[in-house]
Formats: C-alpha cells, structure tokens, sequence
C-alpha cells in the first residue's frame, strides 16, 4: 500500500485586517520556508549535445489493476495534494467549501479539470532563472466545464420549464442559465500560475504570494502571427469586442501544453467549439463560414428549447452582457465586427504566457495553425539552425502537423521572453504529416501558393491567412494522414526522436477498410468498455531525416500498442498484467533519467482498472519489423502492412501508478534532478450523474478523502510525488 501525505490547508481568521490580506503562506507547510533551508539541485538545461545514460532497467515493484478510489503508487513512494480545483489564491477569497457553497466568480481559485502543466523556478528578486532555487511557479492548464456540477450546490441548472439539473456536455435543453453559475463555469477554465516553494515537509502552494494568477476566458489577449498576413487574419478574428480582430478575450478548453527554450509557456487550446451556440432571431453564417464552422464542429443552427445540445448555455445567462453573448454565433448586424459570429476564430491556438510577467499579456500564435491543438513540442535547439514546433489535432482522423521557424537559434534569444516568441513563432512554415507503407512520411506545406491548396474548391483558400486560421481544411486539401486522435507528444532527450500518443478511435472511423499503415489497427474488444475500432490506441514514433528537425522526410514505426494483456492478436506489443494499458494521452520524458511515462485517457479497460501512469524505457526507432496485421470485425476483414517496434520486456515497461475513479490521469513535469514529479489527477468521480449528484452518492470522493480540504465531492488536483528515500523516481 502506498503512502500518501496531505496536509490540512491554512486558513486566516475571518478578522484579519486587509493590510495582511497579501502576505505569503504555505498552503498545507508549518509555515514561511526560508530559501537557505529549501533543496536545491543542478538544472539540466537545453542542450545539443546532451548526455544521458539511458538505465537498462526499472527498479521500482509494478503496481497492479486497481479500482479503489485512491492514487496508487509502488512500496517506498508517497505523494502529497499541492493544489485542488476551488483553492483560493489569495486571502480575499475564502476557502473553498467543497459544497457548491462559493458566491465568487472563481477567477481567484485554481481552475477545474487539472492537464497539462510545468514548473518554472525563480530567484528570490522573483525572476525566472534554470537554476533550482527551490521556488518556483507551477503553471496548470484547466481543460473543461463538463464536472461544473459539483461546483453547484445542486449542480448546473437550465433554468428551462422542465427545470433538467445535468452535469455534462450534451445535457443543456434551451433555457436560460443563471449568471452566477455560467461566472463560474467560465473562470474555471485557462491557467493557473501558482506559486511553490520547498521546505523539510517537500513542495507547498504559497497562498496569498503576488505571483499568482488566473488567465480565464475573460483576460484581454493579443493576436500575433505573419506581419503580412495580420491585416488578413484581424478580418478573420474580428468581433464587436475588436473590429481589428488584432485582441481577442481569454483561452479556453486548455489541453496540452510546451515550454520554449527562452523560458515561456506554451498553453494549448482544444475542445472550443462545444461552447457555442446560436440564439433564435439570429442568422446563420454565411454559407462559406458556414461550412469553415462545421469542419471545426461549431453549431451553425438555432437550439429549441426542450432538445439537448452539446453546449453549457453560457449565452443564455444575459445576452445583454458580452461575457455571456460571445458564445453566440448568430448574425445580428451588419459586419462581423457587431457581433460574435466570428469569436470561434479566436480559439483554437497555441497561446504563449511568460509566468513571470503578470503585466504582459498573453499571446495567440496564429502561425502555428488554428485546430484543436493538444500538444507544442519543440524540437532541440541547435545554434544557427531553425526551431520546429510538433503539434496534434485531437479529434479522429485528425493530422499531426509542424511549423519550423524562420529565424534561425541563437542562444543569447534563451531570456528574451515574449520577444522571442515574436521572433521564432511569428514568421515559418507550417505542415502537416503524411505517413507512407514503407516507414517513411513526408511534410505537407500548407501554404497557399501549395497546388492541392490553390485547386481546393469547397472552400476556396484566398489568402495564407486562411490556411492557418483554417488549418484543418488546409491540411485536407494536401492529403495528410488521417490519424487516431493524435495527442500529446515528447523529444527523446539523447536520439531526438518524436513520440505522439494515438489515443484511440472508434469503430466508425476505423474499420478495416479504413486503416492505414500508421493506425493499422480494426478489431474488436470482446470484453472492453469500449467495443470496437481502435479502443486501446497506440505510440507512434518518428525521426527527422538526417536529424534536423527542418527536414521535410522522416522514418517512423509504432513505439507499443495499448491493449489488455488477454486481447490475443490485438495485443501486438506482447503486454502483461504488470503494464497492460490502454487509451495512451501524456507522453513525456524525463530529462534526468530517459524514461518515458505514459499516462492514459481510457474508456476501454476501466471495468478493470481506473487510468494509469505507466514508464517506459525504449530502445531505438527500427528495433522492431515490419508486420502484417489481419484485421477482422463485424464480417469485414482486410489485411494491412505496418511497422512495430520491438517488444518491451516488464523491466523496460511497467505499470507506476493508477489513479482515482473516474479520473484521468494526465500532465506531468518534474524537478531537474528527478527526485519530484509534479502529476495533474482530473476529473475523478466524472462518471456521477445528476440525480447521484443529488443524492450525495459520488463515483470518488478524492482528495478530500485523504485529507485535502473537506471530504465529500471529488476535484481535479496536481500531485508531487516523492521516495520515501529521498531517491530518483523510477530507478
């Protein structure tokens, strides 16, 4: 059994004169930590030429299948809660009550539905620096709204005459929300910027210090990409908010995420288009934006009431008020700019943050291509040589896609903040993938002088502007390889090969007739939650030709397929009890020891065991061979030729940790000297349905349950995990 520590949150007396309101606590520690008592370890920094001696072996005890409601770790780790959804930040808000109890708008808490997430350290003046100073800021992204209802002290309300309580994307009937629940459900989405320090009892939240933040749906933002094209793409993003199209409000729906080598924040937006909705009296776009709309899955017809919809309603709150009326796609004036029938354009971005700078806005890289984006890894970088940002589309049959720099590394760029990022993410190329039988892939430009683009006639690309806000149908004009949800992805830190998790695809999308040679798989999960298609997903990797990440060739195979370890010809990589997975989405190496985690996003093998976390210690692209796989399913069969990688044996593969029920196990980052690893816990308990809402009977009830603020309704947290020896995780 594992051991976990989770102190009790510090409060201050309701009495507190306000001039002390702004001090700095530890959240959960005996108090202020001085730096001279706080660890501090060597940072490992960007490198060329790194050296790493990869391990042979994973010394830890795998832990096996669980369903408790509890994180489960192997004999001799712990992990301890440093922030839950609802945590205040400051001493203004109170503390969080874990009954739907709060009266704020949630701007001033940690948001919901903990992802992505990394750790920036900074010196005592509170500058950024890559040393580990033992303070630091954790940087979070809060993906969705779809657990709002525990939030409400009787879950979300329609306000529509049937009165339908409902806690999921899916369930809104047409009435009218409350605006004090539709503040909430909308703060709780973006980033949170904490503050951590270190102290003898390991890493705590520091409430009440003056660097953290919120950046909700509501924080002004900047829209940058091509100098160009930015008249272009303002007339694309242009709303009543900003006719110039040239700011925009917030981010939303925050997956994935990326660090740049000059020490910024990379937060990756994805499911943006379930938010909107259309109200009766409006017109629909025109027939062009229309059909540019439904490539990204955005309603573009009115919702009577009385018929559920995927969408949370926020529009109805108060049409009057633009917070609540932006989520509205209707034509109701002239132009876009008296309306929001073009705010869907303002999502679906990589947005840049510097932790640091509260008073520098984020900004929306529009050169890196407008899609549901998961992932923004970059390649090495290498002085005199361009930087390539690797990127997914999380949706099935979607692309994997790259944009490679114009401007060319130069290390002394290493501090410059957002000018950096206006230098090295403003002005490249952007590509998506194609996959070819024999193991090689090529880059697709998607650019506008591009033949496949220029004779696109559904649409009918008219300038390169475009082709990036609308990468999606871009990158269906030139052909790339539609893949199985194409999520995160992670660098080898010694071979520089790219690794992306193929989460997992339906049996409409990928029957046997529709594989191909990178998602090659269609088969039938006999005893699985998720029937058929790709229910177990797969990790595909791949390698720049020649080594430089410009190269338009590459060479690729498939890493491991998820499976569980009795599913016969399906489980092609040779799992076992001891590190079966499936439904792979996190994927990130450690740079202190090479191994390779994996956490899942499963829906197939949770009859038997909630997500995991699994680590993985690769050999090298090629190791495996070529293999024909017999798909067969519902009287369909088709034989498809694909590329493997050598079976893992369980000292090179095994099982580290499985979560709570209902969540999902996702994000994760650690300290330079792999003695902590900060993992994001989301959505446990998602499965509780509304009346089991009412009833008080929760699928989970962690963190409360062990000790993080009151027990009762579960929340999203991030976790750090330790030895109990004080040793490198993993080894």
């Amino acid at each position: 059994m594992n051991q976990h520590t989770s102190p009790d949150l510090q409060t201050t007396p309701e009495n507190d004169p306000p001039v002390r309101m702004r001090r700095q606590v530890l959240v959960g520690g005996a108090g202020l930590v001085s730096l001279a008592s706080a660890m501090c370890w060597p940072h490992r920094a960007w490198s060329a030429h790194r050296s790493l001696a990869t391990p042979n072996a994973l010394s830890f005890q795998p832990v096996s299948k669980q369903l408790t409601d509890d994180v489960t770790l192997p004999p001799g780790y712990r992990y301890q809660v440093i922030h839950a959804t609802g945590d205040a930040l400051n001493f203004e808000v109170p503390g969080f009550t874990g009954l739907g109890l709060e009266t704020d708008d949630f701007s001033q808490r940690v948001g919901d539905q903990h992802d992505g997430l990394d750790i920036f350290f900074i010196t005592e003046a509170g500058r950024y620096t890559t040393d580990n100073t033992g303070r630091a800021l954790l940087v979070v992204n809060h993906e969705s709204s779809a657990e709002a209802a525990f939030l409400h002290r009787n879950g979300q309300t329609s306000g529509s005459k049937t009165g339908l309580k409902f806690h999921q994307f899916g369930q809104w009937d047409g009435g009218a929300r409350p605006v004090a629940e539709v503040l909430k459900e909308i703060n709780l989405h973006g980033v949170s910027i904490v503050e951590v320090r270190h102290g003898p009892s390991g890493w705590r939240m520091v409430r009440g210090s003056l660097f953290n933040r919120r950046i909700t749906p509501e924080t002004p933002a900047l829209v940058s990409g091509p100098r160009a094209e930015m008249p272009a793409i303002g007339r694309l993003l242009a709303t009543r908010y900003d006719p110039t199209g040239q700011r925009c409000r917030g981010t939303i729906n925050n997956c994935g995420m990326g660090r740049t080598p000059w020490g910024t924040y990379l937060t990756c937006e994805e499911n943006f288009y379930p938010y909107f909705s259309m109200t009766e009296g409006g017109e629909p776009p025109d027939p062009r934006s229309q059909h540019a709309l439904q490539r990204y899955g955005v309603v573009t017809a009115h919702l009577k009431e009385g018929t559920r919809h995927r969408s949370q309603g926020w529009h109805t709150a108060d049409p009057k008020d633009s917070r609540f009326a932006r989520w509205d796609t209707a034509r109701k004036g002239a132009t876009p700019a008296h309306d929001y029938r073009q705010e869907p354009n303002t999502f679906g971005y990589v947005m840049e943050i510097d932790p640091t700078q509260a008073d520098k806005p984020p900004i929306k890289r529009v050169s890196l291509g407008r899609f549901v984006h998961e992932a923004a890894l970059f390649s090495e970088p290498i002085k005199g040589e361009p930087l390539s940002v690797y990127m997914g589309c999380d949706g099935r049959n979607e692309y994997i896609y790259k944009y490679v720099s114009k401007a060319r590394w130069n290390p002394a760029d290493s501090a410059g903040g957002l000018e950096s990022g206006h230098r090295y993410l403003n002005d490249g190329s952007l590509y998506a993938a194609r996959f070819l039988p024999d193991g090689t892939g090529e880059w697709l430009a998607l650019q506008i002088d591009n033949p496949a683009i220029q004779s696109e006639k559904t649409f009918g690309f008219q300038s390169q502007a475009e082709v990036l806000v609308y990468a999606r149908l871009a990158a269906d004009a030139v052909g790339a390889t539609p893949m199985d949800r194409p999520e995160w992805a992670a660098r080898h830190p010694t071979s520089g090969e790219i690794f992306f998790s193929m989460t997992n695809n339906n049996e409409r999308n990928r029957t046997p007739g529709k594989t191909n040679a990178a998602n090659p798989r269609a088969y039938r999960d006999a005893d699985g939650k998720r029937r058929a298609g790709n229910p177990n997903g797969h990790i595909l990797r791949f390698k720049e030709e020649q080594g430089r990440s410009d190269s338009m060739r590459f060479s690729w195979d498939i890493f491991l397929f998820g499976a569980e370890e009795d599913a016969g010809p399906a489980n092609l990589s040779g799992l076992t009890a001891d590190n079966s997975f499936s439904s792979p989405d996190g994927i990130w190496f450690s740079q202190a020891t090479g191994i390779c985690w994996i956490q899942t996003d499963d829906g197939a093998m949770t009859d038997e065991t909630n997500c995991m976390m699994v680590a993985a210690l690769p050999g090298k692209l090629g190791d495996g061979r070529f293999l024909t796989i017999q798909n067969e399913l519902d009287g369909q069969t088709s034989e498809q030729v694909t590329r493997i990688g050598a079976s893992l044996s369980e000292h090179r593969l095994r099982r580290f940790l499985v979560g709570p029920k209902g969540a999902e196990i996702t994000g994760l980052c650690e300290t330079p000297d792999g003695k902590t690893l900060f993992v994001n816990i989301q959505h446990p308990g998602e499965n509780t349905t509304a009346p089991d809402l009412l009833e008080e009977r929760y699928e989970s009830h962690w963190p409360g349950n062990h000790g993080h603020g009151k027990a009762g309704r579960p929340r999203s947290a991030t976790i750090a995990i330790t030895r109990d020896d004080g040793g490198v995780i993993g080894l």
